[in-house]
């Protein structure tokens, strides 16, 4: 399943497909979790007094992973937008659960090529295991079109303010839940982010009743389908590329019926000026792109946990606000510049304080 968005630098209503599928890409990125338990850290060897570029070292799988995460969420932003750019002026509409369903079908593709020439391994296609995975996509679903009915009754920026809190919500779960520590600065990060999400949206501020609905809808959804991921690592016992397998067939199982209900079936078959190898080409390459994003969802929660996933999550709009704008000449406004650099100091905030929480656990072995 496909993560993204310059949501900020563009015009805001009406909504093009373009922004739609930016905004709803943040709402496809997220799999599965399993946070770093206290016994593998209590494995490794005693680090009393560690200083901070030892611990940083430690770290070091941490890094990589949310950088491997970061990297293929970007791409697949970049490459929906190429393909909604493509296609936007000759539909009414969108394209939005359709280009997901492809995308997840290519991967498919991917993993179970993958397996017949050794690369990786799973167990095969079982209805029992699909059955307790299913949960995971239904609260994807949910997610996925939570996230559209917010666009349709909300402002841009509204929108993103609340996927800020989304985040919170995540976290609170993930201490609720799991136990997880919650420092000081790690609030104060949060809190960072969510100021400048609000300053950005101080001009367009406009709530209705229903468009609020949606939107705490879709925050529930969006946290819920993260933690519930957790709990399902943990009790179904799959590797990550069966993790992959299964969430992507089910993807196309419960999407499919859902892109023909909306007309979107209809409307790809209608449109004869989509039928190019440009197209197909660039939906082959989201769903490459894609089949990889899987994996690096994977490997970043499950060693970094769920709150630190979010925030690289809201971290990735970054880069791919600044690589937009020079690659797609996409508007950038006062507002948007000072949510990027309000979000990265945020982001600075928060690596400070999980390496400081990092040093701290390490002095105690």
């Amino acid at each position: 399943m496909s993560e993204a968005i310059q949501r900020l630098g563009a015009t805001q209503s009406p909504l093009s497909p373009t922004i739609k599928i930016q905004l709803i890409e943040n709402d496809v990125e997220s799999q599965e979790i399993t946070s770093l338990s206290p016994s593998s850290l209590h494995s490794s060897s005693s680090l009393t007094g560690m200083s901070a570029p030892a611990a940083t070292a430690k770290m070091g799988p941490s890094i990589v992973s949310c950088l491997l995460y970061s990297l293929c969420s970007v791409s697949m932003v970049l490459s929906n937008k190429s393909l909604a750019s493509s296609y936007q002026d000759k539909i009414l509409g969108d394209l939005n659960v359709l280009l997901v369903v492809f995308q997840a079908i290519v991967a498919v593709v991917a993993v179970v090529f993958s397996k017949k020439i050794g690369w990786v391994d799973y167990p095969s296609f079982n209805l029992k295991t699909a059955k307790e995975w299913a949960p995971v996509n239904i609260l994807f679903c949910g997610m996925l079109f939570t996230g559209m009915a917010s666009l349709q009754h909300n402002t841009v920026p509204m929108v993103t303010v609340f996927k800020n809190v989304a985040n919170i919500f995540t976290t609170f779960g993930d201490w609720y839940f799991y136990g997880s520590l919650v420092s000081l600065l790690v609030v104060l990060s949060f809190g960072v982010m969510l100021a400048g999400a609000c300053a950005a949206a101080v001009n367009d501020v406009e709530v209705t009743p229903i468009g609020l609905f949606w939107m705490l809808a879709n925050c529930c959804c969006t946290a819920g389908y993260v933690l519930y991921m957790k709990y399902a690592t943990q009790s179904i016992k799959l590797s990550k590329w069966g993790m992959v397998f299964y969430n992507n067939v089910l993807a196309v199982m419960f999407l499919l019926p859902a892109a023909a209900f909306r007309g979107e079936v209809a409307t790809f078959l209608a449109t004869s000026q989509i039928h190019t190898m440009d197209y197909f080409f660039k939906n082959f390459y989201a769903g490459f792109v894609g089949f990889f994003l899987n994996f690096a969802s994977l490997n970043c929660v499950s060693i970094t946990g769920p709150t630190t996933f979010a925030i690289v999550g809201s971290m990735n709009k970054i880069p791919t606000t600044i690589i937009g704008f020079f690659l797609f000449k996409t508007v950038m406004l006062p507002q948007t510049w000072l949510f990027v650099a309000i979000n990265l100091m945020g982001g600075f905030i928060y690596s400070y304080a999980k390496l400081r929480e990092k040093m701290k656990i390490q002095s105690r072995i």
